[in-house]
């Protein structure tokens, strides 16, 4: 991956060149992630428009990058970032505007020397929206671990088990799979705890004939998985399964939408339309989908007017839902490339509805 990694950082140091900028200070630890491979607590990245990157980090991480990234210049100093200004010797310096605190901002100009500081916006992230074919590999090991995971315990979700069971259940399996971890906290929402998008998994035993959405993820390498299913403890009424059929008709168009070039707006509404022709429009509050990777939120967003086009290999996720207070939701999500054939579905579990 050294190479990879090389290659990562050649290309964020022509973006910096063409923003005018003689380097750029990287403080977003994932953002040192994705241009190292080191994963820490502590690190910063000095990337220069001409010449080697910087790296610093504490004396905790010294042997890790010996193993990681022994090409890299490294400075050992707990302070990592102001050490990093200090010894830049640069006029213009750009910075991560949107992690740099004020107090930090501060701190950086008030060294002696300091450089001219210049907000630089979202450099690295955007060079992480478009994944190569090894962080899709294992995007795609952390979908097959959620997709195992789901199947691990369907058997347990019935009447008398309780959201929080669940939950835990769910992110042991996937540890026990082969997983680093949750890639977030899992959501079980059970009968009228559905119509809550984020519901917090509660104590709530889930009756007969409620419908329960599971929302969860695997992460693997980094790299961050996220699925949801909604499926019903017994018998269903009618207006559950039309609820259903609507929202499954809703994401299987976001899906096909996403292709290369096509606006972002355009797969939201893509599913959005179709909900609000069903008189639910209200009930769709939140975008129908949002990029992942190194975190399980990332570009690009995928919906409240948000500009831009998809590209290539990005993964997103195809997530609508309708949510009415006090009876009930259902969401249905998978995690998807987008790629010039068509969509390629990383999560592969069944959408047609379980009735379990």
């Amino acid at each position: 991956m050294g190479q990879t990694h090389a290659e990562r950082r050649a290309r964020l140091a022509a973006l910096v060149a063409a923003a005018e900028l003689d380097a750029l200070l990287v403080t977003r630890l994932v953002n040192v992630r994705y241009l190292t491979g080191l994963d820490s607590s502590n690190a910063a990245l000095l990337v220069r428009a001409e010449g080697p990157a910087l790296l610093a980090t504490d004396g905790r991480y010294a042997g890790m990058v010996e193993a990681v990234c022994p090409e890299l210049e490294v400075e050992v100093d707990r302070m990592t970032a102001r050490a990093l200004t200090a010894s830049a010797g640069v006029r213009r310096l750009g910075f991560e505007a949107h992690a740099v605190t004020v107090a930090e901002h501060t701190a950086l100009t008030a060294l002696e020397g300091a450089p001219e500081l210049v907000p630089a916006g979202t450099l690295v992230e955007d060079l992480r929206t478009v994944k190569d074919e090894h962080e899709l590999a294992l995007l795609g090991h952390a979908c097959a671990l959620t997709d195992r995971a789901f199947e691990a315990v369907l058997p347990m979700i019935a009447p008398g088990a309780t959201e929080r069971e669940i939950a835990i259940a769910l992110e042991r399996a996937m540890i026990d799979l082969g997983a680093e971890g949750p890639a977030f906290a899992s959501i079980v929402a059970s009968g009228q705890n559905g119509a809550v998008p984020h519901h917090h998994p509660a104590d709530r035993e889930i009756a007969r004939g409620d419908l329960v959405t599971l929302d969860f993820g695997a992460r693997y390498g980094g790299y961050h998985a996220d699925m949801t299913r909604t499926v019903a403890a017994g018998a269903v009424a009618q207006w559950q399964r039309d609820l259903y059929d609507l929202v499954r008709k809703a994401q299987q168009a976001a899906v096909d939408a996403a292709t290369p070039d096509a606006e972002i707006t355009a797969v939201d509404a893509a599913a959005r339309d179709i909900i609000e022709a069903a008189g639910h429009g209200g009930d769709f509050p939140h975008a129908v989908g949002h990029g992942v990777g190194l975190e399980i939120g990332e570009a690009p967003l995928m919906g409240y007017g948000r500009t831009g086009k998809l590209r290539d290999r990005v993964p997103i996720t195809a997530e609508p839902g309708v949510y009415l207070a006090g009876r009930g939701g259902v969401r249905i999500e998978d995690t998807l490339v987008v790629r010039p054939g068509g969509p390629e579905l990383l999560t592969k579990t069944t959408k047609d509805l379980l009735v379990l």
